[in-house]
């Protein structure tokens, strides 16, 4: 059946509320975790390096298990995975509460908590593409600020939890609010279905109301109908299997830009919010100032997502999206290279506003831009392998051993300021010029695909 057309509000707006939750989780429960960490130590005695890992298993499993989530989102649907995926992520947490040593702590809340939130991540994506056509960058753009808004309550939500409960007890209520990745589940109605399901039914009613206009038989006439369609759909021959994992999207050229673009990106991406603390520290910033410093950057950062995705949706701009994510890129890249020599407070406040604002950009515009290339039919496919490309970016570059030793070796964070930025700029060059040189003379050999 030829697909519904979005509806661009409606249920959209309860679809668009559950995906802020579920991208607010996502992203920022694995930064939030860090907090119990000091605790962790002290049980389990180990380094901050051991349980710096819980944090990176999450995320790890959050784009690396991308394929896994495009194939049981392409056999079950979106709305089955994201129940699952709430109960995993819910029972992983609760686990973790009763863990007796620090492998048990990998186990649960970084395997099977970041399986969970990885099988409600994607396919939350997927259905506010399906809901969202001509608002789509303002969609994409206020469920990006799930990331910041979340960020800045579940952190100290977890440390008034760690005072009160200690740890065990915060995993515990942790557990309990990851519960709610199942109630957004649950209001992800299939949006094609949804409305065949109506029409026929309305057409069912209407036909034997015609046909049998007189009381109790016109009841009987609409359950007559009704069985008799059932009947019909029973005996229709099986649909053709759908494709688990759409591979076809490696010959779309704007698909293997953005990926290698993104692949990229990743690796100076994170790099600075990292080591921005520290690097305060270091230059004589007091431990409560420099920790306000990513608050600033948080605040800064939920205004930026929305405005960018209400920028993105304007006639003019959005046929033009990937070159405002290219320049959101190439700012990000600018900032962090202009800030490397920055060596007082203001001069790290002034960067955290424009590190703010780009970050928020980039955000904003990712998966916008995705789902502009590859259209929405095949977005569940094409994010699945992009999460798991970023995910080797991730494990090669940034925040974790590799620079951090560079920092170790070196003593001196402006060669990792300029490695990051000149990383991104990078990203924002190559999208840039590939977009125009090779995008823009295939839409004249061949038409531009539905």
């Amino acid at each position: 059946p030829a697909p519904v057309k979005p509806p661009d509000g409606g249920w959209g707006w309860i679809v668009l509320f559950g995906c802020f939750v579920i991208t607010g989780f996502s992203y920022a429960f694995p930064k939030a975790v860090s907090v119990y960490f000091k605790e962790l130590m002290k049980d389990f005695h180990v380094g901050y390096s051991d349980t710096a890992w819980i944090s990176s298993i999450m995320l790890a499993m959050l784009y690396g298990t991308g394929p896994v989530c495009s194939i049981m989102v392409n056999q079950f649907g979106c709305r089955p995975v994201m129940l699952i995926g709430g109960l995993l992520a819910s029972a992983g947490m609760i686990l973790a509460s009763f863990t007796t040593n620090i492998i048990e702590l990998y186990l649960t809340a970084g395997v099977l908590t970041g399986l969970g939130m990885a099988l409600n991540f994607q396919p939350s994506l997927i259905m506010l593409g399906t809901y969202f056509d001509k608002r789509r960058p303002l969609a994409n753009g206020l469920a990006a600020a799930g990331s910041p808004v979340f960020l800045s309550s579940l952190s100290p939500l977890g440390q008034v939890l760690l005072e009160k409960f200690g740890w065990r007890g915060g995993f515990l209520i942790m557990g309990g609010l990851l519960l709610n990745c199942c109630t957004c589940g649950a209001v992800m109605r299939p949006l094609d279905m949804g409305m065949k399901r109506k029409m026929e039914k309305t057409q069912d009613k209407y036909e034997a109301k015609e046909m049998l206009p007189i009381g109790g038989k016109s009841e009987e006439g609409i359950s007559t109908a009704d069985g008799t369609k059932k009947a019909q759909k029973a005996k229709k021959p099986p649909k053709k299997g759908k494709k688990l994992l759409d591979f076809s999207i490696f010959s779309n050229r704007g698909f293997i830009i953005y990926t290698i673009s993104k692949f990229i990106l990743v690796l100076g991406l994170f790099v600075p919010p990292i080591l921005l603390v520290n690097y305060a520290k270091d230059t004589g910033v007091p431990d409560t100032e420099a920790a306000f410093l990513l608050s600033i950057i948080g605040f800064i950062d939920i205004f930026a997502r929305p405005a960018c995705g209400m920028v993105a949706g304007l006639k003019w701009v959005r046929p033009h999206v990937a070159y405002l994510f290219s320049f959101s890129m190439l700012f990000n890249g600018l900032t962090d290279i202009c800030s490397a020599r920055a060596s007082n407070y203001t001069g790290l406040v002034i960067f955290c506003v424009f590190f703010g604002i780009s970050y928020g950009m980039v955000g904003a515009l990712q998966f916008e831009v995705l789902m502009a290339i590859v259209g929405s039919q095949k977005f569940s496919s094409a994010i699945g392998l992009v999460l798991l490309i970023e995910a080797f970016a991730v494990l090669i570059g940034p925040p974790s051993a590799g620079r951090c030793r560079l920092v170790d070796a070196l003593k001196n964070y402006e060669v990792i300021f300029y490695l990051a930025g000149s990383e991104v700029a990078l990203s924002a060059l190559f999208l840039a010029m590939a977009t125009y040189c090779c995008l823009n003379r295939g839409k004249k050999d061949s038409p531009p695909e539905k």
